[in-house]
């Protein structure tokens, strides 16, 4: 026999279970925030062994950078411009409240969430470090670093994430009665790093032998399995990333779970057909176009990862791959310089993930993870507004990131502060500034005829 509750002992339970449910999402966003933080490492890893030898401890530095600078602006600045509202003025082109985290952050949003959104911002930033590795300036990258936190990196979150930005899909009335779906950042994320980064490579200039000269081409990286370890940690931290989008477990964990398969799948597909596309272009099992391409399908899955079926998610991963390859071709061909192919990656695959939902979004998963169903994607509907949305978004992203970050690389450029002076280029940057090898070995003695330039 079952007692029954009183009024009181009822409202009491309730309560209880309300505290646990949110103490419980509280968690899931911490947990899935601190797998994104690991990306870090992931970052450190692959670009270090993407680059020679000589330059690793520099590179290395510039990661460690990356997260304490970005943590610096992203709490005095970009968390504010991202989502902060004061009263009734609701601006819906950049937010204007919480600098500092003052002016009663902790009532509002909670620090989970600053925590969970710092780890995007970091992430957008380390993107641009390997494309500038081997000849950017500690204190050039630096300053960059605090621009893309602080401010570029921010506003494009205020406008499609925060309830009130122009582009958002949480909006009382969104924008063609959807708005923009970037689930996890696509746009939001991949996209203004991948720019940022190709910009960066472009004003700054290639390494020297890498176009032109008597040895013209590639510049290979000093360690594989650097390359596939970060490569690996990218990915663990790609279920933080795109499961924790959620931003909540308690009555989100079938959205959760899906997203878990769809981003794995999508990276698996990308992995291996990017291995054999650069099979049939080199007739080489390339390792580092293996992890490129496994990234590559992360990227691309990551607007769609919660509104698209498992099939989808295979189709996105394998045209990500050649979204990436495409990309890669196109820098080449206009000698900019990617040390670790960061922009056809991030920008490029970015590029179409941020399409796919409009395409391959399914009105069950449109209306469980963003609670409407009258608008999905253009296969199961023949509807264009989600296009429509997303084409707009990616080409106000591309504009925001190209207006801002040119000029100030340009600026950086002109007053001498960009790039390291030539000598210190071709000694390598830890011989230079950080005292010796990251290994504890004499480069140029181990091989004198390539210690200058390759290795």
């Amino acid at each position: 026999m079952v007692a029954a509750f009183t009024d009181d002992e009822a409202a009491a339970l309730r309560d209880v279970i309300a505290a646990g449910t949110t103490d419980m999402d509280v968690h899931w966003v911490l947990y899935c925030g601190t797998l994104v933080f690991l990306m870090q490492a992931g970052f450190a890893m692959l670009c270090a062994g993407s680059i020679r030898s000589k330059n690793a401890q520099n590179i290395l530095l510039k990661n460690l950078l990356d997260a304490c600078v970005g943590a610096l602006w992203f709490w005095a600045t970009g968390y504010a411009f991202a989502y902060g509202q004061s009263g009734s003025e609701k601006n819906w082109f950049i937010g204007n409240n919480y600098f500092f985290l003052s002016k009663g952050f902790e009532n509002g949003d909670g620090y989970h969430n600053w925590f969970f959104q710092f780890a995007f911002a970091a992430t957008a930033a380390t993107i641009v470090s390997g494309a500038v590795a081997e000849r950017c300036s500690m204190a050039a990258y630096a300053a960059y670093s605090a621009f893309l936190t602080g401010f570029v990196y921010p506003v494009v979150v205020h406008w499609v994430w925060s309830s009130t930005g122009w582009l958002s899909a949480f909006k009382m009335q969104p924008w063609l009665s959807v708005g923009v779906v970037d689930f996890a950042g696509c746009g939001v994320v991949h996209m203004v790093g991948g720019c940022a980064a190709g910009i960066g490579a472009w004003v700054l200039g290639p390494r020297i032998g890498r176009f032109g000269g008597e040895d013209p081409g590639p510049i290979k990286g000093h360690s594989m399995p650097l390359v596939v370890l970060g490569t690996f940690f990218l990915w663990v931290g790609w279920y933080g990333f795109n499961p924790g989008s959620t931003l909540a477990i308690g009555g989100a964990s079938a959205i959760a779970s899906r997203v878990a398969v769809t981003t794995t799948l999508a990276a698996a597909t990308g992995g291996i057909v990017n291995l054999f596309v650069h099979y049939r272009l080199s007739q080489t099992y390339d390792v580092a176009e293996m992890c490129n391409g496994i990234l590559a399908g992360l990227v691309s899955i990551t607007s769609a990862t919660a509104v698209v079926e498992p099939w989808a998610a295979v189709v996105i991963g394998a045209i990500g791959a050649f979204a990436y390859t495409g990309g890669s071709k196109l820098l080449v061909k206009l000698e900019i310089d990617d040390a670790v192919n960061a922009t056809p990656v991030h920008f490029f695959a970015g590029c179409w993930g941020l399409l796919a939902p409009a395409l391959f979004a399914r009105p069950q998963h449109m209306r469980e993870a963003y609670g409407n169903d009258s608008v999905a994607g253009l296969f199961y509907t023949g509807q264009g507004n989600m296009l429509a949305c997303n084409v707009v978004a990616l080409l106000a992203i591309t504009a925001w990131v190209a207006v801002l970050m040119t000029p100030f690389f340009i600026f950086l450029k002109t007053m001498g502060w960009f790039r390291i002076p030539e000598y210190v280029e071709i000694e390598g940057l830890d011989e230079s500034k950080h005292g010796g090898s990251a290994y504890g070995i004499n480069l140029a003695a181990v091989d004198p005829r390539k210690g200058a330039e390759r290795v």
